[in-house]
């Protein structure tokens, strides 16, 4: 039988190389559910090709748009963020895919869990904010969680096969982005579009931000300490300009292993759905070592993009902390790309906001909520006096 996949997130960055891939492996994989934000065209569009058992496009304001684009389809249509998260329990779902944007991705992947289905995750920031709480509740359900960020799957991969091998080190590879190199004096007035236009990968607008200002890897570093179960002192980021080298694991005797590959997202997201199958993919360009001038590695300049150091901070702290980091950042990175922030005022931002939210050392879900919402706010005050 065909594996069926809910992807959540389908028009996004991720989504469609998702249902690129499923495309390619139809044979094997099938689109059960889809969902959207905002972007009810190209959802219509999906749907009508992938032929769904139902959508739900997560803004009311467009359901009217959807319902009738798809009347005349046997294909339900759902509105609403509670209907993103209740899709999940959907007994002919085999998978949810998870690449909604930020903390939204939150609530829909602790359900699916609770209801027994195994995740590919894509939204690093629902382990941010509620790593313990997600990972609790993989481990009670029995139930997968497999990475789709191209680093934690190369991690994924180096760990697979090793049993009971102890991990002493993770090297987290980052590409530098686009202000590789520069200081902090060359940042002052950096623009959007030069922060949008990432060297190697083809990416949404918040995460293409975030790796500009190195968060993503503070982000990634969170998410890699909850995934693979080891202390954020064991996490090391290392700059690779070639991306090239996804990420490695050194284990206890030396010994290092990396993962190799071109800079294309349908290799992790096929291999999460796949695992632990590796299939055939001829769309998928493949390294010419003898073409490869050089891999070279660097250290990060925590100096110049403090966002790094922010991350080991909260996640040191722990609690609520990093779910406080995570709203403020996604706050400052909006305004960002309104032009209502300068780039170098992002991590100032964040810090703010960490320094001055009330600290909570075993948070709820209703916890964490409440705290995403009061940084939200605080971040906004702080933007409005700025401006």
């Amino acid at each position: 039988m065909k594996k069926r996949i809910a992807i959540l997130g389908s028009t996004g960055s991720i989504g469609t190389q998702a249902l690129d891939v499923i495309n390619t492996h139809s044979d094997l994989f099938q689109v059960e559910v889809l969902t959207a934000g905002n972007n009810a065209d190209l959802l219509i569009e999906q749907a009508l090709h992938f032929q769904p058992n139902c959508v739900v496009i997560a803004n009311k304001d467009k359901y009217e748009q959807v319902s009738s684009a798809l009347d005349s389809h046997d294909i339900k249509v759902f509105a609403g963020s509670e209907s993103v998260e209740q899709v999940v329990e959907m007994s002919s779902v085999d998978m949810v895919l998870v690449a909604l944007v930020g903390y939204a991705g939150l609530r829909p992947t602790y359900n699916a869990l609770m209801h027994h289905k195994p995740v590919a995750l894509a939204n690093k920031e629902t382990l941010v904010a509620g790593g313990t709480l997600i990972t609790k509740a993989a481990r009670e359900n029995r139930m997968p969680v497999y990475p789709v960020d191209s680093e934690h799957s190369a991690i994924f991969q180096c760990l697979t096969g090793e049993g009971d091998n102890e991990v002493e080190k993770i090297l987290l590879t980052a590409s530098g982005g686009p202000f590789r190199g520069w200081k902090r004096s060359q940042l002052s007035e950096v623009t959007k579009e030069q922060a949008l236009k990432h060297p190697n990968w083809s990416m949404g607008r918040k995460v293409t931000i975030d790796s500009a200002s190195l968060m993503n890897k503070g982000l990634e570093m969170i998410e890699a300490r909850w995934l693979f179960d080891v202390q954020p002192e064991q996490i090391e980021v290392v700059v690779h300009p070639q991306s090239v080298i996804h990420s490695m694991v050194q284990f206890r005797d030396g010994s290092v292993k990396a993962q190799l590959g071109t800079p294309d997202m349908r290799l992790p997201i096929q291999y999460a759905l796949s695992y632990p199958d590796r299939l055939v993919n001829t769309n998928i360009k493949r390294i010419n070592f003898a073409q490869m001038a050089q891999l070279t590695f660097e250290q990060p300049d925590s100096e110049s993009f403090p966002c790094l150091n922010l991350a080991y901070h909260a996640i040191a702290q722990g609690g609520n902390m990093p779910c406080v980091m995570n709203a403020a950042n996604e706050v400052a990175v909006e305004a960002f790309l309104n032009d209502k922030l300068k780039f170098l005022q992002i991590p100032e931002l964040i810090e703010r906001c960490m320094s001055r939210i009330a600290f909570k050392a075993d948070p709820s879900m209703d916890d964490l909520f409440a705290t995403d919402s009061e940084t939200r706010k605080l971040a906004e005050q702080f933007i409005t006096v700025k401006n």
